[in-house]
C-alpha cells in the first residue's frame, strides 16, 4: 500500500485527470499526499551572459505556477484530504525526484497526454519516461488522449 504519495501537477487536463486518481488512491490507502509544481528555472547561464533574464517575467511566471498549485491544494483539500504543497524550481524530473527521496514517498503521480506525430512529442520531450528512470519508488502515469 502506498502510505506517501507525491503528485506531480501542472493544471493542464491529463494533470487534473492524474489529480482526480491520486486523490482515489490516497483515500483508498488513507496516504500521505504532498503535491508540487516545477516551474522551469528562470536563470539559465546564457540567458544571465545574455544579460536576458528579466525579474517581472519571473515573478509572473512563479505567480502562474502558484495559482496552480493552489488550485490542486483546493481540490484535494475539498475532497477532504490532508495535503501539502511546494513550488519546485528547476528541472523538472530532478526537482520530482528529489522532492519524492526527501519526503520518502513510495509513489509518484503524474499525468501524461500522448500527443500525435513525431514531431509533438520531439518538440515537448519526454518526462515521464525520464521520471521512471530516476525515481527511487514506483510512478504512476496517467495517461490522457
Amino acid at each position: 500500500m502506498y502510505k506517501r504519495i507525491v503528485l506531480a501537477y501542472d493544471g493542464s487536463g491529463s494533470g487534473q485527470r492524474a489529480l482526480l486518481d491520486c486523490r482515489d488512491i490516497a483515500q483508498w490507502g488513507q496516504s500521505e499526499l504532498f503535491l508540487v509544481a516545477v516551474m522551469p528555472s528562470p536563470t539559465t547561464p546564457i540567458a544571465l551572459e545574455a544579460g536576458m533574464y528579466d525579474s517581472v517575467a519571473d515573478d509572473r511566471l512563479r505567480s502562474d505556477y502558484q495559482r496552480i498549485l493552489d488550485d490542486g491544494l483546493q481540490r484535494l483539500a475539498g475532497a477532504g484530504h490532508t495535503v501539502s504543497g511546494e513550488l519546485l524550481v528547476g528541472d523538472t524530473v530532478r526537482a520530482i525526484t528529489e522532492y519524492a527521496r526527501k519526503v520518502a514517498a513510495d509513489l509518484i503521480v503524474v499525468g501524461h497526454k500522448h500527443l500525435e506525430g513525431w514531431a509533438a512529442r520531439w518538440w515537448r520531450g519526454a518526462t515521464s519516461p525520464a521520471l521512471i528512470e530516476h525515481a527511487h519508488c514506483s510512478v504512476l502515469v496517467v495517461i490522457t488522449h
